[in-house]
């Protein structure tokens, strides 16, 4: 862990220490361009071909409710994680596998650069990772509750 990460005395050390830094880097996808995508996706007969997967990594603070169709896997525990994610997409055809947090400036971005050094070790050359600009909350900024399940209105409320 790099000094300027180093805890305060007194404050526990962040989640993800003791876990390897990222590498890879990852491209970053417009919240613009995730919504067109679910609409054309859900709006085909049988949700038509999906081959990309959302993943909200939020776990305390995953409250408002999360882009529809988004899986819900904690960057606390994504690291460990990460070899069976990928098992799951291959199966699944998945090509893109595009993550999110609060704002995709911590949380977000750290689990889409581990899952790309994953991708990266393994040799895959068919699925990337990315991260959605701005996350939730920039969903909800430019989209307000659309395309938003379990979408609690009074949650923004408090966040504005």
């Amino acid at each position: 862990m790099s000094q300027e990460n180093a805890p305060l005395a007194g404050e526990a050390p962040p989640w993800w220490d003791g876990l390897p830094d990222p590498q890879a880097t990852c491209e970053m996808i417009e919240n613009s361009e995730v919504m067109e995508v679910l609409k054309r996706t859900l709006a085909a007969p049988k949700h038509g071909n999906r081959n990309f997967l959302l993943v909200d990594v939020r776990r305390n603070d995953w409250d408002g409710g999360t882009v529809a169709t988004s899986i819900n896997l904690p960057a606390q525990s994504f690291y460990q994680t990460r070899p069976v994610v990928y098992q799951l997409v291959k199966q699944a055809g998945i090509e893109r596998v595009i993550f999110y947090c609060g704002s995709s400036g911590g949380r977000g971005t750290r689990s889409a650069r581990w899952m790309q050094d994953y991708l990266n070790e393994v040799g895959e050359t068919s699925i990337k990772a990315f991260i959605m600009t701005g996350g939730i909350k920039g969903w909800h900024k430019a989209f307000g509750g659309k395309m938003m399940e379990n979408y609690d209105e009074k949650a923004w409320v408090s966040k504005a």
